[in-house]
């Protein structure tokens, strides 16, 4: 997991400056904005792997599963049922 981690965060720095280099050569207004979108989704996604520990993913990946299938967030968490009506 750590081999995939590393590169995977390696191959979003190298975009992000691959980008920014190409912000600094001349450029119409549409391809600038566009460089600028794809600088601000390589530094989000850098950041969540950056983020996310070695052995598992994130808590806030945890606890956001959490709210969208109802997994339990934490090992002791055997998950909430709604009260019935």
């Amino acid at each position: 997991m750590t081999d995939l981690r590393s590169a995977k965060i390696l191959s979003h720095r190298r975009n992000i400056q691959r980008y920014a280099r190409l912000l600094a050569t001349e450029l119409t207004d549409l391809e600038r904005q566009y460089l600028h979108k794809r600088i601000a989704e390589e530094q989000a996604e850098l950041e969540r792997w950056a983020f996310q520990s070695p052995e598992g993913p994130a808590p806030t990946a945890v606890v956001a599963e959490h709210f969208v299938t109802g997994a339990p967030a934490i090992k002791n968490d055997v998950g909430r049922q709604a009260p019935a009506d």
